[in-house]
């Protein structure tokens, strides 16, 4: 057996209901910002079906959702407020899931939400159009939070080098804007759209609606791990201060506690289903796909604000065999939109499409060379994956290797 890296397992298994394969780690990031991803893989049981698939079942089969919707709304009365304040925070960027998310609590529950947006890295043109039909034909408020654009820069730059996860700092931000929000504006409920267990990650925390506060302790800053580095190594180059850092910093679970605010996810309540999002959001908020689909799959309206989300996706591929299009294809067979067949096919198809549309904006978003870009790539190909043949990387295990 060749050593597989991140702790991934050396069998290679794909699911035989849709295309995801146990290599998919179950969280990309931790929220104790530790140096290297969460080790913990995808379960595939003995009968070959995945965690996700196997949590379908259950939302198809055996979950009251006219009993959950009651307990939504027993919620939001808890929260609901006849002051004129807002009473829930909904984190987003104005893509379909958020959009979803907010205008149904506002428009259908009642709820005065106020939608908090971290900014994306750099704005694509229909992500910015999208972004000002949320607020404008949606007719929801927005606070549009962009942090230090030289720091996040270096951290980006830097997850990439170290972790070849660029989307590193971005996660950690998107994380903790809903709960610090809450926190400064004196409201009690966070609301965001689906839980990634949903696709695999933690499978138990599917049965729980709200985020664990204990997500939130993140101990000294200082000892803050980003980009794969400690704050305070960084702090000590007097580049930053550790202030700079301040937007990175979650608020303390006992923050939270003290002052009631509780985190939920709206997938808990309501069954959820990422196409429908996209067809309610273009509806009722003016979202709009994209006029070409997304490189690395076939989509035209999942994940479309961000020139830097392609580069996420393609280091999924290179470290875990998983690309973009097995993403989108592996909940699309579990919704029933398209086949596993069709699926395998996509992915077939465009899983290993190279993002060059914005490959010259992120060499200079990170300030690397080219050849500092293909250097760090072929460093993190774990040799268990990967094998090179007549000067080109190849996998060596795909999924339409088992259908033929």
């Amino acid at each position: 057996m060749t050593k597989a890296f991140f702790g991934l397992p050396e069998d290679v298994v794909f699911c035989k209901r849709c295309v995801i394969s146990n290599q998919r780690p179950s969280s990309s990031v931790e929220f104790k910002h530790r140096h290297e991803d969460k080790k913990a893989t995808i379960g595939i049981g003995a009968d070959g079906v995945c965690d996700a698939c196997r949590y379908h079942d259950v939302k198809e089969a055996q979950i009251d959702w006219g009993k959950r919707d009651h307990a939504l709304k027993a919620l939001l009365d808890q929260h609901r407020r006849n002051d004129g304040g807002y009473d829930v925070i909904v984190p987003g960027s104005g893509g379909k899931d958020s959009a979803y998310t907010s205008h149904i609590l506002k428009y259908k529950y009642g709820m005065n939400p106020l939608t908090v947006t971290w900014a994306p890295h750099k704005y694509t043109q229909i992500g910015w159009k999208n972004f000002e039909s949320w607020t404008h034909v949606g007719g929801l408020d927005n606070i549009l939070f962009t942090p230090n654009g030289r720091l996040h820069r270096y951290l980006t730059q830097q997850a990439f080098l170290n972790l070849l996860h660029p989307f590193q700092p971005f996660i950690v931000g998107q994380r903790i804007i809903g709960p610090l929000m809450a926190a400064k504006f004196g409201v009690k409920l966070v609301m965001y759209g689906e839980n990634q267990a949903e696709y695999g990650n933690a499978s138990e925390e599917n049965y729980k609606p709200t985020m664990d506060r204990k997500f939130f302790s993140v101990g000294n800053p200082e000892e803050m791990i980003l980009g794969g580095r400690k704050v305070k190594d960084i702090v000590a180059e007097k580049r930053f201060t550790l202030n700079d850092f301040a937007p990175y910093i979650a608020p303390d679970a006992a923050y939270l506690e003290e002052r009631g605010v509780e985190v939920h996810y709206l997938g808990y309540y309501l069954k959820w289903d990422p196409q429908e999002c996209y067809y309610y959001a273009v509806e009722n908020t003016g979202f709009q796909a994209n006029s070409e689909r997304t490189e690395g799959t076939y989509s035209k309206y999942s994940s479309i604000d961000d020139q830097i989300d392609m580069f996420h996706y393609f280091t999924t591929l290179v470290k875990f065999g998983i690309g973009r299009a097995t993403y989108d294809a592996a909940q699309e067979i579990r919704n029933h939109k398209i086949t596993r067949e069709e699926g395998v096919n996509l992915v077939r198809k465009y899983d290993q499409e190279f993002p060059n549309k914005y490959y010259k904006e992120f060499l200079e978003y990170i300030d690397i060379t080219e050849e500092q870009f293909w250097e760090t790539v072929d460093r993190f190909r774990s040799p268990h994956l990967w094998v090179k043949a007549d000067g080109k990387w190849k996998l060596k295990h795909a999924v339409w290797h088992e259908t033929k």
